[in-house]
């Protein structure tokens, strides 16, 4: 059994159903991504797998022991840490008061400046910036930021959502460069993303969202040569 094991997830809001019988795997060491249009239930996905979202049926593993219904704070816990869409950093905190918000956890507390050594070391703007209120940073720095708290968490699982959504194309080229980086540390990584062609090129797996449920999946370099990817997803011709 892989680090994550998802099986035939189904999931929504209220009445509406979103997720139908969703399932992927994430084994230790990879960097595994979802990708999918708007409305394909990516975002949703990660909801689930944070415990934001309750699902309907099916069953959600991680490292073997079932955490369907174990609630977000115990998910964060065992190490299944989310980078949400939209950063969420707090706005009227320092930079460095943010990142501090991300090692609340014993075990993380514990090893907060050697964990703040590393994300300066990542991201080196954030050492410049760590007086500054969060909220005056750009939006790649702001991203950036919020990669950083997630680190701090200690993550067995880094779950980004969107990462890339709405910044630069220099600042998107720093932004996957420092996933690579971590990932060849031995960071696992569960990317959900609409830059099709960067995350595939950087991804040992994939899965493809369409309308709720897993269409297509397989290795990431592999499906960048698939041609329903190449016409829904890169505008290629077949």
């Amino acid at each position: 059994m892989g680090l994550l094991n998802v099986k035939e997830v189904d999931a929504g809001y209220g009445q509406v159903q979103i997720l139908r019988k969703v399932s992927l795997e994430v084994e230790e060491g990879e960097v595994v991504c979802v990708l999918g249009s708007n409305g394909s239930g990516k975002t949703t996905t990660v909801r689930a797998l944070s415990g934001l979202v309750q699902i309907s049926s099916g069953h959600i593993y991680f490292e073997g022991q079932e955490i369907t219904h174990l609630p977000p704070y115990d998910r964060v816990a065992l190490g299944l840490v989310v980078v949400p869409e939209g950063r969420k950093i707090f706005p009227t905190l320092t930079v460095l008061e943010n990142l501090q918000m991300g090692s609340y956890l014993r075990s993380a507390k514990a090893r907060r400046d050697s964990s703040l050594r590393r994300v300066m070391d990542l991201f080196p703007v954030l050492e410049e910036r760590r007086s500054q209120a969060a909220g005056t940073l750009s939006g790649g720095e702001q991203q950036m930021l919020a990669l950083g708290r997630g680190l701090m968490s200690l993550p067995r699982l880094f779950v980004l959502d969107e990462p890339s959504l709405g910044l630069a194309p220099l600042v998107v080229e720093d932004i996957f460069r420092v996933i690579l980086d971590i990932n060849r540390e031995g960071m696992t990584i569960l990317l959900v993303e609409q830059n099709v062609a960067q995350a595939l090129a950087m991804s040992h797996r994939a899965y493809v969202l369409e309308e709720g449920a897993v269409g297509l999946s397989g290795e990431g370099r592999a499906l960048l040569e698939n041609d329903h990817v190449k016409r829904v997803y890169l505008g290629m011709g077949t």
